[in-house]
């Protein structure tokens, strides 16, 4: 009599022509199949499997042991740069640059059941992201005026601090991270009206080149009744306290 064998449950092993590639290039083809971009202030969470995070940071890492030991520093025996190629790694993919790899804020939305039509302003609120030409800081603070309808969703304050958090935590350039952030912040309210201003310092100015320590740079997106109605726009901007 044939004994009845159980089924071999161990996992299969990964395809002959995936070892040994590295993960982003599995994240970037992933990326390309589905025919998206992957610029520099472009969320690509999406296309990360549970684990690979980890796999990227290892990868960076060793990148940027490459970066030390082509600019001769011997991180060998240099007891303060010992371990920066991981610091410096970890830094960038899980903390400055986070927004590029994790998915954004949950934003809990109530129902604005006191039909709620008044300027509402928020800020300010620091953010924190760097310059996608010199991987540079830039510091800065927004406001945020919405002008709610009795569609619009009401969400908690601290959801608009998030949301910038995740937008900026990328390398952007200042232009086009308020309108990132006023198109997240569009899709999740429904406002009749958005405003945004952004007050910012580069460190590429400061820190670099003309090194201008006191330079800012100032920047705002309106859309709707911000952008038709003068006498709203004149208000929001009074009301900043700058």
């Amino acid at each position: 009599m044939l004994r009845k064998t159980e089924p071999d449950m161990t996992p299969a092993a990964p395809p002959d022509d995936d070892i040994g590639v590295p993960v982003s290039v599995k994240i970037r083809e992933r990326v390309k199949a589905a025919r998206k971009r992957f610029h520099s202030n472009d969320n690509i969470a999406e296309f990360i499997q549970p684990g690979e995070l980890d796999q990227l940071l290892e990868e960076v890492t060793v990148h940027m042991q490459g970066v030390l030991d082509a600019m001769v520093i011997d991180t060998e025996n240099d007891h303060n740069t010992g371990d920066t190629a991981r610091r410096v790694a970890k830094m960038y993919l899980k903390e400055v640059f986070n927004g590029r790899y994790v998915h954004g804020p949950s934003v809990t939305e109530f129902p604005n059941a006191e039909h709620l039509n008044e300027l509402m302003i928020v800020g300010p609120i620091t953010v924190r992201s760097a310059c996608s030409h010199h991987f540079c800081p830039v510091i800065g603070r927004i406001w945020i005026g919405v002008m709610p309808n009795e569609h619009t969703n009401v969400i908690g304050l601290s959801k608009y601090a998030r949301m910038a958090e995740w937008i900026m935590g990328r390398p952007q350039i200042q232009e086009e991270a308020v309108v990132q952030l006023a198109d997240l912040i569009q899709e999740k309210t429904q406002p009749d009206g958005l405003a945004i201003v952004m007050e910012a310092s580069h460190y590429c100015m400061a820190w670099r080149g003309v090194k201008d320590m006191d330079s800012k740079m100032i920047n705002s997106v309106m859309r709707g009744v911000f952008l038709k109605d003068s006498n709203l726009r004149r208000e929001f901007l009074a009301l900043i306290p700058r």
